[in-house]
């Protein structure tokens, strides 16, 4: 993102990173064939009184990829985060955040239902959650009519070993890390069983600075604007979760689960040195200024959700009711305060031109239930039935006041309410027609009614009313040629409704002539994703994938001429819009293979992308003001490579060396084309006992830098290089105490969960 994640008005980037080096490649593939020839399938084999027995670590099924931990070498000694990083498909760029096939968004699922905590909690908690306690995971490309995410999101379900004894056991972590500051984060987790009753605790804090450096310019030939600097956003966080899950019958179980999520962000700071050119007509030549943009933020935010949950097994064949019911309170309070300031070509301040105070508060509160049927048949028939309600109301009450020196100040509240009413129902049907052949159909159907009022705005803008039904279909399907052959196919469509912040029709202001300008008319995306895969051997995949957006929601760069104090200047303002249409194809090929008597263990990844981006924007449909007509009607190409790789260095299994790496070439993007990035990281770790140290080193050539630039037919350009300070190192300290083999409490999907989503 640009300016930190608090500035995530200003867009948002879904790429899967990487640059060149073929030779890395080639040392792969030659790796590849040598593995054909030297082992004939990816099994585990064991012979037990001249029987063979052969366990597939890694295959595909009807609507999903099934990694068998159990059966895998990487488990042993590490944490739940670091084995989803071993696990095929599954990617991460900055060790926080989970990609599916380098591109769709990571929702995770435990047991098979979704978690219910914020993505902070949930990062802490798969890095804390031993590996050992993990049966299998499954990776859902493609998900079904019966799971809520949006847009093309992917689902991992975590499925964990079910035979354990009562008692407790649990974790404390403590970890610190480098790059241009110091962070530090401490977690504590607990698990209870004792006969019906299961209990689940988990308490984490932190504290950090997230730096950032800046270069922004845009303009013409005749005039110019550019931008550097620096962004410091100090946070301190407060997070857990409390579950209780009691077994009612042999048949039924409640739960009762709370989320709490608090973050501090006090005096962050946006320090920008601007010089301004443009055309004096009176003098015919280019004029040179300059000036400070100097913003501080105080914010804060608490997200808490409340959740009940029944599951009743309705016979033996595993047919099931489940019920949920959920509230969820969201709320951000933000102030800020940007000033302009005249300077000298030194960026010395030689006196105050602006300033705009902004209070920016946001509560969000939901309402929502869930119902969902499955009945299974002997015939290996499935047929799934179920609901969704959510009632969300979200109150903005911005205030902002503009002082411009020598000028009357002028004050602009807006109270913007946005009230939404959606519900889904789906139906869906799975059959087994033989050992090789197996297929799954459903749609979905959502309506959705939304009423957003502002007490502030021109008549036209002051009541924006939306009602859509969509239908959403879903097909796959699943034919293994052979032991060693296996051919899928599936197709899904999904909406990707705008972010609650992403509606709120407020201007955040970044220079004196730059801003980001949020949209209320902003409707649902629609998004229509097909996948072809073949599996090899369960070890080689190759995956065609082919997905289009209608109307996707983004921030599209428009600039345009001011005149102020008798001086024409370059405007530039991010609108949040829907934007035309974009197509992705993707082609990639990879492997998860053992070498070596399962001393090194890899995964590997190399792909082919073509985007095309056709859409066209002149006019800010929130304010109706006209700007010069920005086009993205273009088309790239570009590779892909991603490789995690595991070694053991000795017998005991308790020293292990990781070597990480990914590559992305340059593409085009909704902002412009997004220039090559790579990142190549280490890891070293060490089992001693209950104790597991690791020291982990990021971005160790300095080479994950963000870099967009854009050229307009016209001659205009917009340029952004964004160095988050990827590089760097950190070190953690796990200690694993109690019973090991507790059972862990019954995770249930929240109803909230996905309205939760869209508050972040």
């Amino acid at each position: 993102m640009l300016i930190n994640n608090k500035y995530k008005h200003l867009y948002k980037l879904n790429i899967f990173p990487m640059k060149t080096p073929l030779l890395i490649a080639a040392l792969f593939f030659s790796g590849f064939t040598f593995a054909q020839e030297t082992r004939p399938d990816s099994a585990k084999t064991k012979n037990i009184e001249a029987v063979t027995l052969t366990k597939k670590v890694f295959k595909k099924e009807s609507d999903r990829f099934v990694y068998d931990v159990a059966s895998s070498p990487v488990a042993k000694g590490n944490t739940t985060f670091d084995l989803l990083k071993q696990t095929p498909l599954i990617s991460t760029t900055d060790d926080k955040t989970l990609k599916i096939t380098g591109k769709n968004n990571a929702v995770i699922y435990i047991n098979g239902r979704k978690t219910n905590m914020d993505a902070e909690s949930m990062v802490s908690f798969l890095k804390n959650t031993p590996a050992e306690n993990i049966q299998k995971i499954e990776v859902i490309t493609v998900p079904g009519s019966e799971f809520q995410v949006e847009s093309s999101d992917g689902i991992i379900n975590i499925i964990l070993k079910k035979k354990m004894s009562d008692g407790l056991n649990g974790n404390m972590r403590m970890a610190n890390s480098q790059d241009k500051f110091n962070a530090s984060s401490a977690s504590f987790s607990a698990n209870y069983r004792k006969d019906k009753l299961g209990i689940s605790a988990n308490l984490n804090s932190g504290g950090n600075i997230r730096g950032q450096e800046y270069l922004l310019k845009n303009g013409n030939a005749k005039s110019s604007s550019e931008s550097v600097g620096t962004v410091d956003d100090p946070n301190l966080s407060l997070g857990g979760y409390l579950n209780a899950d009691y077994q009612l019958t042999e048949k039924s179980n409640i739960a009762l689960t709370w989320n709490s999520y608090a973050n501090r962000s006090y005096n962050s700071t946006v320090n920008l040195f601007n010089t301004i050119k443009y055309f004096d007509d009176a003098s015919q030549s280019q004029v040179t200024t300059y000036t400070n943009s100097r913003n501080r933020e105080d914010a804060r935010s608490y997200n808490n959700s409340l959740n009940l949950n029944y599951e009743l097994h309705t016979d033996s064949l595993g047919s099931k009711l489940l019920l949920n019911a959920a509230y969820l309170n969201f709320k951000r309070f933000q102030f800020t305060d940007n000033r302009t300031y005249a300077a000298d070509i030194f960026g010395r301040d030689l006196g105050l031109e602006q300033t705009i105070i902004q209070n920016l508060p946001q509560v969000v509160n939901n309402f929502s239930g869930m119902a969902d049927y499955i009945q299974k048949f002997k015939n290996d028939f499935t047929v799934s039935i179920g609901g969704n309600f959510n009632k969300t109301k979200t109150d903005n009450d911005t205030k902002s006041d503009t002082f411009i020196t020598g000028q009357t100040p002028m004050s602009m509240p807006n109270h913007f309410i946005y009230d939404e009413n959606i519900l889904g129902l789906y139906l869906t049907a799975e059959k087994k027609f033989s050992e090789k052949f197996s297929g799954k159909i459903g749609t979905r159907y959502e309506m959705t009614k939304s009423l957003g009022t502002s007490d502030n705005a021109s008549p036209e803008y002051r009541s924006i009313r939306q009602n859509y039904n969509n239908l959403l279909p879903y097909l796959s399907f699943n034919y293994a040629l052979n032991d060693t052959n296996n051919l899928s196919y599936a197709f899904s469509s999904r909406m990707r409704r705008p972010s609650f912040w992403e509606l709120n029709p407020v201007r955040n202001i970044l220079t004196r002539d730059n801003y980001t300008q949020n949209n209320p008319f902003v409707k649902a995306a629609s998004n229509y994703n097909q996948e072809l895969t073949y599996m090899y051997r369960n070890s080689y995949f190759v995956i065609l994938n082919h997905s289009y957006i209608k109307d996707e929601i983004t921030q599209v760069p428009l600039q345009r001429e001011i005149e102020r104090d008798g001086v024409k200047y370059r405007q530039l303002a991010y609108i949040r819009t829907n934007f035309g249409t974009q197509q992705q194809m993707t082609a990639s090929a990879g492997m998860q293979r053992t070498f070596f008597k399962q001393y090194l263990t890899s995964n590997f990844t190399l792909g082919f992308q073509h985007n095309i981006i056709n859409g066209s924007l002149n006019t800010d449909p929130t304010t109706g003001q006209i700007f010069e007509t920005y086009t993205n009607n273009r088309k790239s190409n570009s590779i892909l490579i991603q490789t995690n790789n595991t070694l053991r260095l000795d017998k005991k299994k308790t020293w292990f060396l990781g070597v990480n790496y990914f590559f992305t070439d340059k593409q085009q993007i909704e902002l412009g084309v997004l220039k090559s990035m790579m990142s190549l990281d280490l890891s070293i770790k060490k089992n001693w006992n209950d104790w597991t140290f690791a020291l982990n080193l990021n971005d160790v050539l300095r080479t994950n830098i963000v870099e967009i630039e854009d050229v307009q037919p016209n001659g205009t350009y917009n340029y952004i290089k964004n160095d988050t300070f990827r590089q760097g190192g950190s070190l953690s300290i796990v200690y694993n105490f109690g019973n090991q083999k507790v059972k862990k409490v019954r995770t249930i999907e929240g109803a909230s969960d996905e309205i939760k989503n869209r508050t972040r």
